[in-house]
């Protein structure tokens, strides 16, 4: 139902619209409320903030409806004014354009003409709040899911590739903090939660600085993609500067002994990327997966505190743009063959 507030002295007024709009009044479309001047119609809008557009005279006591223009544009911008008065000139009219109003209608009223006006002016408060609503869900969403996925649902060829998958090359990276579960037993949640989105929004700022994405949170672990040119060089890159910058940080506990560090696995090569799960759900991760993926996080938890580990593969690609030494053989699980790992110096 939409809430019409009208302001204007002349009482035989209330008699003429509730008779010309009675029909959509009994059938719950229009809710008219009442003022005499422009002082009565803001209580009246203190009263019921869920009025949509006001039907204001120009000349009435206490307040006229040019003051009350300027009043509704400063507490009350989502609600639209149409101005109803015998003073057509030009004047008046830029003057209420310019503080606001929507529409201008003269006296004698052609309920005709006003009612056309208000369907008008409805509509387009409607479209303003629709507006809003699709923003504020937008930035609540950027909260939780990576600008790269919402550009990807933006697309035109969403709805009919849910379930497509491509085989890319690309760079994975997972970064753990280490001992953190030792902070969570000792802190307090609050205390927890802030200080991982700290460290967190730390390793975010260096990740998206080279141009890498944030696939998902794991814990207190970070999963991260890097595709396009150069990808494993901006992924070491990175990851350089997230274990420079969390070692810097302070610790921000109660037990001063807790020194941040992290241990990091970088691996590259093909894997598939998609969106996994189950449509008939709408339960679906984009995300990447594949024996490289499970791969870096094997050599993630190969890694100790201050690491980042490659294997063999990346350190032949990258041997001449990083400072490398060679740590050995490790088995990792669900491999067969001992893997030959590096840690990347600088």
């Amino acid at each position: 139902m939409s809430k019409i507030l009208v302001a204007d002295d002349e009482t035989d007024l209330e008699v003429l619209i509730k008779q010309k709009f009675r029909q959509k009044i009994r059938e719950q479309q229009y809710e008219f409320i009442f003022a005499t001047n422009g002082k009565d119609a803001l209580e009246k809008i203190q009263q019921h903030p869920d009025i949509d557009i006001v039907l204001s005279d120009i000349n009435m006591p206490e307040m006229d409806g040019l003051t009350l223009l300027s009043r509704l544009s400063e507490s009350s911008p989502l609600i639209k004014s149409v101005i109803v008065s015998a003073y057509g000139d030009m004047d008046n009219i830029r003057t209420a354009m310019n503080r606001g109003a929507f529409d201008f209608i003269t006296k004698p009223i052609n309920f005709d003409d006003l009612s056309l006006t208000m369907e008008k002016t409805l509509k387009h408060v409607q479209q303003i709040r629709d507006t809003l609503k699709a923003i504020q869900e937008n930035n609540i969403l950027r909260m939780y899911v990576d600008e790269t996925v919402l550009n990807f649902m933006g697309g035109r060829e969403f709805e009919t590739s849910l379930m497509v998958n491509e085989t890319v090359d690309a760079s994975i990276v997972f970064i753990d903090i280490c001992s953190f579960t030792s902070i969570s037993e000792n802190e307090s949640p609050d205390t927890v939660v802030k200080l991982l989105n700290n460290y967190f929004d730390v390793m975010v700022k260096e990740i998206i600085a080279q141009g890498g994405y944030i696939d998902k949170f794991i814990g207190d672990a970070i999963m991260a993609v890097f595709r396009g040119d150069y990808h494993l060089d901006r992924a070491i890159d990175a990851c350089l500067a997230v274990r420079k910058q969390i070692a810097s940080s302070p610790a921000l506990v109660s037990n001063n002994s807790f020194i941040p560090q992290v241990s990091i696995g970088i691996n590259s090569g093909e894997m598939i990327s998609g969106n996994i799960g189950s449509a008939n759900l709408r339960r679906l991760d984009y995300t990447v997966i594949g024996d490289v993926v499970n791969v870096a996080q094997r050599l993630q938890s190969a890694s100790k505190a201050g690491q980042i580990i490659i294997n063999e593969t990346s350190y032949q690609k990258v041997k001449e743009s990083f400072n490398c030494k060679l740590v050995g053989d490790v088995n990792l699980k669900n491999k067969s063959m001992p893997v030959t790992i590096y840690e990347v110096l600088d």
